[in-house]
């Protein structure tokens, strides 16, 4: 029998995932390696270049 005691976010969370089936590792998978590269350091050459960046064109609005 199906649990129908679940609420709110829980309860959509729970039915999107078994409508995407397999989709929903592949998902999950994606947000984990997203994580792990916005948690990882700019490398200190690639923040050097953006600084240079920066001096030539101090006049451009930042995003």
């Amino acid at each position: 029998m199906k649990d129908t005691t679940k609420t709110g976010a829980s309860a959509r969370q729970a039915g999107s995932a078994d409508t995407l089936g397999a989709n929903s590792e592949i998902g999950r998978k994606l947000k984990q390696y997203y994580d792990e590269l916005v948690s990882d350091e700019v490398p200190d050459r690639f923040a050097q270049l953006l600084a240079q960046l920066e001096q030539v064109e101090p006049g451009r609005k930042k995003d």
